[in-house]
């Protein structure tokens, strides 16, 4: 039997921090990391060599060139997605994972969304957006039941 093609994805900073705390998962499957390129996250090829690809490290604190950053890593996530065609689609979030859940939705992958650790009483604007049309979402805080009554208390990925 194959092993499955899971996706892993999550914006650089603490988003990523959390999603690597899933890495042990990694070998149970054909995997794919992705993430921002910044300094602070090149070790990855390093560690995951040819498993690890990058967006373009973009935040909406720059205004006049986020929203074209935005658009490339829409069309480099379909690429990506096209060339890795992943069955799930594993998601700390942010901005860099929203896109790539959206696409995946459309080509039938599974999405796992896992709502940040640093959230106990907020939604971020991607738990929003994949909320709905996520097959499976975690949320690490009872509290956040609230505002999401259908995901699953996960605890704490730390």
């Amino acid at each position: 039997m194959s092993k499955k093609n899971v996706l892993f994805i999550a914006s650089t900073g603490g988003h990523l921090e959390e999603l690597l705390q899933l890495s042990p998962m990694f070998a149970h499957y054909n995997y794919r990391l992705i993430t921002e390129k910044t300094k602070s996250n090149l070790y990855l090829k390093d560690k995951y060599k040819d498993k690890v690809s990058y967006l373009v490290y973009g935040t909406k604190h720059h205004m006049l060139t986020y929203p074209f950053k935005l658009i490339y890593n829409c069309f480099k996530s379909l690429y990506y997605y096209l060339i890795f065609a992943p069955d799930y689609i594993i998601t700390t979030g942010v901005h860099t994972a929203g896109p790539m859940c959206c696409i995946g939705k459309l080509f039938g992958s599974k999405i796992i969304y896992i709502e940040t650790f640093a959230n106990m009483v907020t939604k971020t604007k991607t738990g929003k957006l994949v909320y709905p049309i996520s097959d499976k979402f975690i949320v690490q805080w009872e509290s956040m039941k609230k505002l999401y009554p259908d995901a699953e208390v996960g605890g704490w990925i730390f």
